[in-house]
């Protein structure tokens, strides 16, 4: 079972709304826990090496964030249509608003420029602001609100121009 398979094992989990799941094969021991009173674990030990895999590659599902992570988006892409795509930069869980209570920090047709926080990403507990590193128009919202997202997934659209 390699790092992409135990991502989306703990995204299947986190979507099914299940407290606690284990998964035991011959080579690999997993459980993930969900919940609001213990946070959200993620235990992975391997029975026997399987191939050459670093320590931080192993753990890499249960420490998704670390003190070097950029607080913005560091990947942006042009895409076809000439719109600039921000992408995450860090595993996490996506939520537009600071609070259930608070507006969103953008919607689709609002201008944006640097420095604009477009949306939070929760990682181990700590709520990272996003912010914009291009001024712009955004066109559309790639991710549901309190949805987990991965390490470079597309978030916004925005149209420079």
């Amino acid at each position: 079972m390699d790092i992409k398979e135990i991502q989306n094992l703990i995204k299947f989990v986190a979507k099914s709304g299940a407290s606690e799941v284990k998964l035991e094969m011959e080579d690999i021991k997993i459980t993930i826990k969900t919940g609001s009173e213990a946070g959200d674990v993620t235990y992975v030990s391997q029975a026997a090496p399987m191939q050459m895999t670093s320590p931080q590659q192993a753990q890499a599902p249960a420490a998704p964030v670390s003190s070097d992570v950029p607080a913005a988006p560091s990947a942006t892409d042009v895409s076809e249509n000439n719109y600039i795509t921000v992408k995450s930069p860090i595993i996490g869980t996506f939520y537009r608003k600071a609070s259930p209570e608070k507006p969103t920090f953008v919607e689709v047709g609002d201008s944006i420029k640097e420095g604009d926080t477009l949306c939070i990403i929760e990682a181990m507990k700590l709520f990272n602001e996003i912010e914009s590193e291009v001024s712009g128009t955004i066109v559309k919202v790639l991710i549901d609100d309190s949805s987990p997202v991965e390490f470079d997934q597309p978030l916004f659209l925005v149209d420079p121009s």
